[in-house]
């Protein structure tokens, strides 16, 4: 971004900083990388109550039509059709090379309408991109009107049904519309119990012109404190997810990003409609691909040492020769322990395969393990 572009602002930008946040640019606004408590204070308190994020950039849009699902799929190796009314999955839209355009959550709302999250940095582009390839089959959407608020922790539950009753009845990855309390005024928002964090927790879309009303009633919870973009990046380190720009890419495969989870088997070879999607032929040959040679996969790695290992150090095996790249790393709060998620090749993503980060020259030791670092707390009732 040059120096003579004004960064965008969200619906509770005056609320960051009277709370007294440290503001940066992030994905063309201007965003709370955290408050006055600071990072490690923030990430504890939603790992143990529960943390309000404000992720109004990232962009919101309807998919309306009878066709909207099938539409849908057409542009992802992911089940739009068959995904029950009320829940909501995960997404990739892929390019014809087979690479991630961007990682998205879609909902089914009935009626013949889904609901699309995409990441902000993504929004402009996703949004041409969706509109191209299937506006011609159903009506494309977006929501710029719409403010967009984050809940997460185990307390979370316990604050935000004081103030909408029913909202504990959800589980994860399931939401629908309800009504806020907040003393002064009653608000209509759109919400699943879902989040970034691996914690339980929910996210709301709600009108830009309440959103501060609603969050000043959700921070007067006692469970409730605000959340920076910090946190919230090393919070989604520790669940293992994936974060656009570093982790996913266009030059990155669902295949090598080890998201194969997302992709049901109904789009799989031999499933009831296999392909279909953009780059197919290649996403569906490298699954087929058993002995996984000459590729690269994503893998979580713990260092053997108390360094932090940042994106873009270089991973070597024992002798000295380049095998891949960090993508994601830092000190885990919840686990005291330094983590990493990037890129090696097959032949040392096995668990418990040892590497090395190149740290400002000096080598330290690192394993390749399991993610989550820390378990998850979805709520599946």
């Amino acid at each position: 971004m040059s120096a003579d572009q004004t960064l965008l602002t969200t619906p509770l930008n005056a609320l960051h900083i009277e709370l007294g946040a440290r503001m940066v640019p992030f994905a063309g606004y201007s965003m709370p990388v955290q408050y006055p408590a600071g990072l490690m204070a923030e990430h504890h308190h939603t790992r143990n109550a529960a943390g309000l994020f404000d992720v109004s950039h990232m962009g919101q849009l309807r998919l309306v039509g009878p066709d909207a699902a099938a539409a849908f799929e057409t542009l992802m190796p992911v089940d739009v059709i068959d995904l029950p009314v009320g829940k909501q999955r995960y997404g990739l839209l892929t390019t014809e090379e087979g690479t991630i355009i961007d990682d998205l959550m879609f909902f089914n709302k009935g009626n013949n309408e889904i609901f699309v999250i995409v990441n902000g940095a993504c929004k402009a582009g996703d949004i041409a991109h969706i509109q191209a390839k299937i506006g011609a089959r159903c009506q494309v959407i977006p929501m710029p009107e719409m403010a967009l608020l984050a809940l997460q922790g185990p307390q979370a539950v316990t604050a935000l049904s004081r103030l909408a009753p029913g909202v504990e009845k959800l589980v994860f990855m399931t939401g629908g519309n309800f009504t806020v309390d907040t003393g002064a005024q009653k608000i209509d928002v759109f919400l699943t119990r879902s989040g970034y964090t691996g914690e339980d927790g929910f996210e709301i879309s709600v009108h830009e012109s309440q959103a501060e009303v609603l969050a000043r009633a959700l921070l007067a919870q006692p469970e409730v404190k605000p959340i920076g973009l910090g946190a919230r990046n090393s919070l989604r380190l520790e669940a293992g997810l994936c974060l656009y720009g570093n982790d996913i890419d266009t030059t990155t495969t669902p295949v090598e990003a080890s998201l194969l989870w997302a992709m049901q088997k109904v789009r799989r070879p031999g499933g009831a409609r296999e392909g279909g999607f953009p780059g197919a032929t290649k996403i569906l040959a490298a699954l087929a691909d058993s002995t996984g040679a000459g590729t690269r996969k994503r893998v979580g790695l713990v260092a053997q040492e108390r360094i932090p290992v940042r994106e873009h150090t270089e991973l070597q095996d024992g002798a000295g020769n380049k095998i891949g790249e960090v993508t994601s790393g830092l000190l885990g709060p919840t686990i005291n322990q330094c983590v990493a998620m990037g890129y090696v090749d097959s032949a040392f993503s096995a668990l418990g395969s040892k590497v090395v980060a190149i740290v400002r020259g000096k080598p330290v030791p690192m394993v390749v393990s399991s993610m989550p670092f820390v378990p998850n707390r979805y709520y599946r009732g």
